[in-house]
């Protein structure tokens, strides 16, 4: 490593020299995890000699089955993405009208609201864990809401036992988008049990991942059929299609890496939890920075990210310099979620001006700090040297 030394105008406009140490091979956000590569080959030397690489193979049944075992839970259904999982969610339960939802989230939440012909109605967000906040979703129900679709945002749990009782109330469904959340537990049981449906995403850059690939686990196996046919260009049979569908099945090259992947989650987790007790005993008590709390005990967590809010009067400087600062060092990091899904330029003219108070302020000052298994400790330690001295050279 090696000290960078940069002049900067501050907000104040004075200007300071920050000399922070470099890293010789840049750090990213995240990095996709690979399992050995003589265990990938293991799984997929079975398609040579079957020749069935998608259409509900063998390893896409297999790893179903895994998943069942794993999320305990009842009904598991393969996708070949998240986003077409969770737009596959929507139209499984048949909606017509409004969906209650977050603007804090990943661009595919909302556009699968929309491609499914719903109208998304943006809720605040709670100021301690990024989720939507549930004291502000019944002022948004009218005749025309048909349903909820809160997110577990960076794997955090929402607050599901109120979101229920609101859905029982009014007769509302309930999908999660758990896109973040998979491997977490809520009072001892998988998030995946909660809602009508949820979507996990097994997205590369995600902890657990299948190359690309989506989950839906659900009560209800009356779903299972629609999900199927949904998924299938709606065939039910040689010469029968009994609705509109796509192509979003799963391939078994897919279902090969999330069957050896599956034995590596714990680990995986294991390992991001002793970077994220790292983080936080370094950056705990520094002005300006706050972090997410991972001392519930009713929720075991999956350490998905590591989100850091900066507040620039306190902390001295902006999360945008933050970012910059720590970039010019080979340090990567991401504005996540920023801009609000309401701020985008596919939405602004609509959504723009809604009062989100909460969701603004946390998206201005949202970091995600890199976070992966193979990411050192030592690593860590320098990432949060540079912070805290760009905190100090800004006072």
């Amino acid at each position: 490593m090696r000290e960078n030394r940069r002049n900067i105008t501050l907000e104040g406009g004075h200007i300071s020299m920050y000399e922070l140490r470099k890293l010789d091979s840049p750090v990213n956000v995240t990095r996709t995890f690979m399992p050995p590569f003589s265990e990938f080959t293991a799984e997929i030397e079975r398609l040579w000699n079957n020749s069935w690489i998608t259409n509900n193979g063998v390893l896409h049944q297999e790893f179903e089955e895994k998943l069942i075992e794993y999320c305990e839970v009842e009904n598991i259904s393969l996708l070949v993405n998240g986003h077409l999982a969770l737009e596959t969610a929507l139209k499984t339960l048949d909606l017509k009208g409004e969906v209650i939802t977050t603007p804090f989230t990943f661009a595919s939440t909302i556009h699968a609201i929309v491609n499914c012909g719903l109208t998304p109605v943006f809720c605040d967000i709670d100021k301690d864990d990024y989720n939507i906040d549930v004291s502000k979703i019944e002022r948004l129900i009218n005749e025309k809401t048909v349903a909820i679709l809160p997110v577990h945002v960076f794997g955090t749990p929402c607050k599901v036992h109120e979101i229920e009782k609101i859905s029982k109330k009014y007769n509302l469904k309930v999908i999660y988008d758990a896109a973040h959340a998979f491997g977490v537990k809520l009072d001892g049981k998988s998030i995946a049990s909660h809602g009508d449906l949820s979507m996990f995403s097994l997205h590369a850059t995600k902890l657990f991942h299948s190359i690309e690939g989506g989950v839906l686990s659900y009560k209800n196996s009356n779903y299972k059929k629609k999900i199927n046919l949904l998924k299938n260009f709606g065939i039910s049979g040689p010469e029968t299609v009994e609705m509109v569908g796509y192509n979003a099945k799963m391939n078994e090259f897919q279902a090969a890496m999330g069957l050896v992947n599956l034995n590596y989650v714990e680990t995986n987790i294991n390992k991001r939890k002793l970077i994220t007790d790292k983080y936080v005993s370094l950056l705990k008590g520094i002005p300006g920075i706050q972090l997410l709390n991972y001392s519930l005990n009713n929720i075991e967590y999956n350490y998905s990210y590591f989100p850091v809010l900066f507040d620039p009067i306190l902390f001295g400087v902006s999360r945008d310099t933050v970012h910059e600062l720590l970039g010019e060092n080979n340090i990567f990091t991401r504005k996540y979620f920023y801009p609000l899904a309401t701020d985008y330029d596919c939405f602004e003219e609509k959504y723009s001006g809604l009062d989100l108070p909460n969701a603004k302020a946390i998206s201005d000052k949202v970091l995600t700090l890199p976070i992966y298994p193979e990411l050192s400790l030592e690593t860590v330690e320098i990432i949060c040297e540079n912070i805290i001295e760009i905190h100090r050279r800004s006072l």
